[in-house]
């Protein structure tokens, strides 16, 4: 698929658009469903703190999808597996459509979570396969679109589905989508050979990571419904998580390179700073954007379609800093380029501390695109410099390593944020003025979270140093 005189590959064009076009449902699928939140604890009669598995299940469950994503591209055709990871996201996304109460929601959106973290990662592996390392810079161009766009066309999307239709249609429209991309997958994708069929897979690791982690989220969440973390329920799971930390360390000594995070990779000061800063990021990011229209609906009553345009602003502040993002950050390093964002982005937060409910629109949308350019700004470079330093076989380790940690940094922001908010509530008789001061509180809890990325930060490399010296 190699063409001299610099223009793409028709084919190559048309399996990159056939991978995105599959990619793109589960892409939007969070933004979306954000702003349904509200919905979900209104018709199922449920609280924030239950209803937060909705996004906590999924977001958990593609992290655990990222090492069987590498795993079944390794074992089996690469075309079979993407049809059979679409085709379990459409079933689930028509499952959760029909969900009967809370609990069968959040179980298929841990389903629809586990085939959407299949999907994006075979996303980029199968288009490397197809094209190469020296085309993928072209490439990023077309696969980077539903990323740059999904913060502003997700909420919006969702908004106009929940406010005209129903909050099923969130997870219907998925369906016709799927469909088309299945046709597309059976028609005009190539096979991709298997490349290692005896590739292993370290059952022990996911379940361990799996389950410390869901320990964790869900001794929090017990913490507020029953109004405090001193409860038996809450302290046992938070032990049990800690239990299996230590036996995920222990396991992974013994193990040593042959786990799915090995800890030799921690012996790097770019990859531990990364990997901080990316958990530190799921509270400004996931728990921060599932607290945002929240706040639009319970304290300013909002409607969902009001809600999902008064965000618009934040995405628009992450589409104008991407593209600049990747230059700065080869120019003068990560360090800088995060130390910046995230001051930009603990700005851009702060206001929502101290919003009074009847703020002017026009104050909100200036902070929320501060906000977005702040956000906008942290991923690239954490996610470029985790790599500094390691060998060729350390690659794709670190690469599976940041994916995980990045979705469960994102499972614990969203079940931290949205329990301390539940808390706030629990605490006293509701009423605007106290429903304000808990998503204050919510706010404040990111907006320390996220200030604390500044100290990971200062693992990551400086390219201004460098210089300096020579």
């Amino acid at each position: 698929m190699n063409q001299t005189d610099g223009t793409l590959p028709k084919d190559l064009v048309r399996v990159a658009l056939v991978l995105v076009f599959g990619a793109v449902a589960p892409m939007l699928d969070t933004t979306m469903v954000n702003i349904a939140v509200n919905h979900f604890s209104r018709d199922f009669q449920t609280s924030l703190e239950t209803v937060q598995w909705v996004m906590t299940g999924y977001v958990l469950a593609l992290a655990i999808a990222v090492p069987f994503s590498g795993w079944l591209v390794q074992r089996f055709e690469g075309k079979s597996v993407y049809f059979i990871a679409e085709l379990l996201f459409l079933l689930s996304s028509l499952l959760a459509g029909l969900s009967w109460n809370i609990e069968s929601l959040i179980a298929f959106r841990i389903v629809q979570g586990f085939a959407a973290g299949l999907i994006i990662p075979l996303l980029t592996t199968l288009l490397v396969q197809a094209a190469g390392q020296d085309q993928m810079g072209r490439l990023m161009a077309i696969v980077g679109l539903p990323i740059i766009l999904g913060p502003i066309l997700g909420p919006v999307a969702g908004g106009l589905l929940v406010e005209y239709a129903s909050w099923r249609w969130i997870f219907y429209i998925n369906v016709p989508i799927g469909i088309i991309a299945l046709a597309l997958i059976s028609m005009k994708m190539p096979r991709f050979p298997a490349t290692n069929r005896r590739a292993a897979l370290d059952w022990t690791g996911i379940l361990l990571l799996g389950g410390l982690s869901a320990s964790f989220i869900y001794g929090i969440s017990r913490g507020a419904e029953g109004g405090s973390f001193g409860g038996g329920a809450s302290i046992g799971f938070i032990a049990l998580g800690v239990i299996l930390t230590i036996a995920y360390i222990v396991y992974a000594l013994v193990r040593s390179s042959a786990v799915i995070v090995p800890l030799s990779l921690f012996r790097y000061k770019s990859f531990t700073g990364s990997v901080i800063a990316l958990f530190l990021a799921g509270f400004g990011t996931n728990g921060a954007m599932l607290l945002l229209p929240l706040y639009f609906q319970n304290v300013r009553h909002d409607s969902v379609i009001s809600a999902a345009l008064a965000l618009i602003p934040q995405g628009a502040g992450m589409l104008l800093a991407r593209p600049v993002i990747g230059t700065l950050t080869d120019r003068i390093g990560a360090r800088l380029i995060v130390l910046a964002a995230t001051a930009i982005t603990v700005a851009g937060t702060v206001p929502f501390i101290l919003f009074p409910p009847d703020v002017p629109y026009w104050q909100i949308g200036l902070a929320l695109f501060i906000r977005g350019i702040g956000v906008g700004g942290i991923t690239i470079p954490v996610m470029t410099d985790s790599y500094t330093g390691l060998s060729g076989h350390q690659v794709p380790q670190a690469s599976v390593a940041t994916r995980i940690i990045q979705n469960i940094g994102g499972a614990f922001g969203s079940s931290v944020l949205a329990t301390v908010v539940a808390l706030q509530l629990r605490q006293a008789v509701p009423a605007l003025p106290h429903e304000a001061a808990a998503y204050h509180t919510g706010f404040l809890v990111a907006t320390v979270m996220t200030a604390a990325m500044a100290i990971p930060a200062f693992l990551l490399t400086s390219k201004t140093k460098a210089k300096a010296r020579a």
